[in-house]
């Protein structure tokens, strides 16, 4: 239960700091059958797709070294599930957002 907690409780956080920084809220939790879109966000031209992560402690890793090649590969295959249900085309961008200790490190681009 703790880690959902935690894991909900830095999504919330990411959205407040995204929409602090003009990016228009699309959804969240995007669930499909092959997984989960933490954050589907628009800025300007783009979708942007957002990888939320946080830790409290280092017992799992720094945050960012969680969003590995496989985590890319199939957050790509879920923003391609997505993209398909829009009805007009949009660039798409990946980001990740990374919380320990309350700090927000987000890194625009960090995969394509």
């Amino acid at each position: 239960m703790g880690r959902i907690k935690t894991g909900k409780e830095g999504e919330n956080l990411a959205i407040k700091y995204l929409k602090g920084k003009g990016y228009e809220i699309l959804g969240s939790n995007f669930r499909t059958p092959f997984g989960e879109i933490d954050i589907i966000a628009k800025e300007k031209n783009y979708i942007v797709i957002v990888e939320v992560k946080r830790r409290k402690s280092e017992t799992f890793g720094e945050p960012l070294l969680a969003v590995d090649r496989r985590k890319q590969v199939k957050l790509k295959k879920l923003a391609l599930f997505y993209l398909k249900l829009l009805e007009k085309e949009y660039p798409v961008r990946f980001d990740v957002i990374a919380i320990k200790d309350q700090k927000i490190e987000h890194i625009e681009n960090a995969f394509w």
